[in-house]
């Protein structure tokens, strides 16, 4: 079984950054496409951000040029730098893979970080 282990979330001021780290644990043998989500209370869960094994990435317009994803396939982790940020970026940010194991294909969640932007 694959565990998603998130971290870097927390509190910060309108304008500020933060980095959230995600890092997968498990007999992998490979990763494609890794993701970021995000859910505000109220609101249904939506995709921010997603790249590819190839390194194509793809954003949410509500984030483009804020936030940047990135990935390090040697350490099975997907990062997302957050720039200026804004109260309404405020909720629990989840990381999601689709990867390769002994099984076959199959998809893990991580267990959702806070972040919460203060005006």
């Amino acid at each position: 079984q694959v565990h998603m282990v998130e971290s870097g979330g927390g509190l910060v001021q309108a304008g500020g950054s933060l980095r959230l780290s995600c890092a997968a644990s498990g007999t992998i043998v490979s990763i494609n496409a890794m993701n970021w989500y995000r859910q505000a209370p109220g609101k249904q869960r939506e995709l921010v951000a997603d790249i590819t094994s190839g390194g194509t990435t793809n954003y949410a317009d509500s984030v483009k040029g804020r936030f940047t994803i990135s990935r390090d396939d040697a350490k099975n982790t997907v990062y997302l730098q957050m720039n200026s940020l804004k109260p309404e970026d405020t909720a629990v940010y989840y990381c999601h893979a689709d990867y390769m194991d002994r099984r076959g294909w199959n998809n893990a969640w991580g267990q959702g970080t806070q972040v919460t932007v203060s005006s």
